[in-house]
């Protein structure tokens, strides 16, 4: 349950050090696995730009993605959060690109979600309504909604995420105004719709729904891994 405090333990990898759950059941939703390295005698040449490897040219493999590649094609050193790495690691120029952009999210969106924001919440067909404050847990594996009453959803139980938009920004362009999720309760195969909608600040909530959903990419790539 969310209320399990999760412990962290340092682990060295041929990557390099790694800052991990103790227990993996409390791994985040976005983290990645490691890849496995393509074996080096699979690998005579750089995977990019095909240069010979000898005793001069030496192989380097990206920590990402598990390839082969020269210094030249591999020499970016980049923060890898997803994989829960303490130090920047060596990346080729491919991943190294999707790498940084993943950084806004790790450096600014997290903060947003775990900050929360004001919705009105109606669950399922219900008529009724709550207001209420929605914000992603510390360990990133739940939405906290609370108001007058509070309930729970884990992140890796949302199958599906639709953002909900007005044409009230400047210039006329759609701004997030809200968010239908459908998820699957805790013990139960049934799917359960929850629409939310921006309540007082709506620009607040608008930047936590952007957030939200490049959480809910994230989450699907690291399923789809």
């Amino acid at each position: 349950m969310s209320s399990v405090p999760d412990g962290k333990k340092l682990v060295r990898s041929p990557s390099g050090l790694r800052m991990v759950p103790e227990n993996g059941a409390f791994n985040s939703p976005f983290s990645l696995d490691e890849p496995q390295w393509v074996p080096d005698k699979e690998c005579p040449r750089c995977m990019q730009c095909d240069t010979k490897f000898d005793f001069i040219t030496r192989k380097h493999h990206c920590r990402r993605c598990g390839r082969c590649f020269c210094d030249k094609c591999c020499s970016n050193k980049v923060a890898l959060p997803r994989m829960c790495f303490v130090d920047p690691v060596r990346q080729c120029g491919e991943c190294s690109l999707v790498s940084h952009k993943e950084t806004d999210f790790y450096d600014k969106q997290l903060k947003v979600l775990m900050g929360g924001g004001t919705f009105v919440v109606t669950l399922g067909t219900s008529d009724k309504s709550e207001t209420m404050v929605c914000r992603l847990s510390n360990n990133h594996r739940y939405l906290f909604l609370d108001g007058e009453s509070h309930f729970e959803v884990e992140l890796t139980r949302i199958s599906s995420m639709q953002v909900l938009t007005d044409g009230t920004s400047p210039g006329g362009t759609s701004r997030a105004s809200g968010m239908l999720l459908h998820y699957k309760p805790m013990g139960s195969q049934d799917s359960q719709q929850l629409r939310m909608e921006a309540a007082e600040d709506k620009k607040v909530a608008s930047l936590w729904l952007a957030a939200m959903h490049k959480a809910v990419k994230l989450l699907y790539e690291a399923r789809d891994q």
